[in-house]
C-alpha cells in the first residue's frame, strides 16, 4: 500500500504518514520494505527446519557456512540440546540432503537433524502483534 492510500485511509496528510514511518524506521520498529516471495512459486517445494549441534566454540565458522547457502532463510540460536534452528527451502528431498551435506561438511557443525514441514498452519505474520500493541494495556483483574 502506498503512502497516499495510507494517508487517505487514516485521514491525515501524506507528509504526516511519511514522518511517522521515518520515526518507526529510526527506532528499528520497521526493519524493511522488501518483497515477500513465495518459495514454492520459485520452485522450492520443500520447507524444512534443521536443528544444528555445533562443535564447541565454532559458532562463527558455522555462521559463515550458513550464510553461504541461499536456501537457508534464517537461523536462530536456541536453548536446549541443539544450538541453532534454521529454516530452509529446497527443490526436493535430494536437494534438502545436499543442503544438510553442505552444513555437515564443516567441522564447526557436529550434527544436523531435519524436519520437513508438511503444511503451514499459521503463516509468518506481524499484523496481530501490531494490533495488540496498539490496544491500551490491560490491567490484571479487570
Amino acid at each position: 500500500m502506498g503512502l497516499l492510500e495510507i494517508a487517505r485511509q487514516l485521514g491525515v496528510a501524506r507528509g504526516t504518514v511519511q514522518a511517522r514511518l521515518a520515526k518507526l524506521e529510526a527506532r528499528g520498529v520497521i526493519t524493511g520494505h522488501g518483497p515477500e516471495v513465495d518459495p514454492v512459486a520459485m520452485g522450492y517445494t520443500i520447507s524444512a527446519f534443521i536443528l544444528i549441534e555445533l562443535a564447541q566454540g565454532e559458532l562463527a565458522a558455522a555462521v559463515d557456512v550458513m550464510e553461504s547457502i541461499p536456501e537457508l532463510l534464517e537461523a536462530d540460536a536456541i536453548s536446549g540440546p541443539q544450538d541453532l534452528i534454521c529454516r530452509v527451502v529446497a527443490r526436493d528431498t535430494e536437494h534438502l540432503q545436499e543442503i544438510v551435506n553442505r552444513l555437515t561438511a564443516t567441522p564447526a557443525i557436529r550434527r544436523c537433524t531435519s524436519y520437513i514441514v508438511l503444511t503451514r498452519q499459521v503463516p509468518p505474520r506481524t499484523t496481530p502483534l501490531i494490533e495488540a500493541a496498539a490496544q491500551p494495556a490491560r490491567v490484571p483483574g479487570r
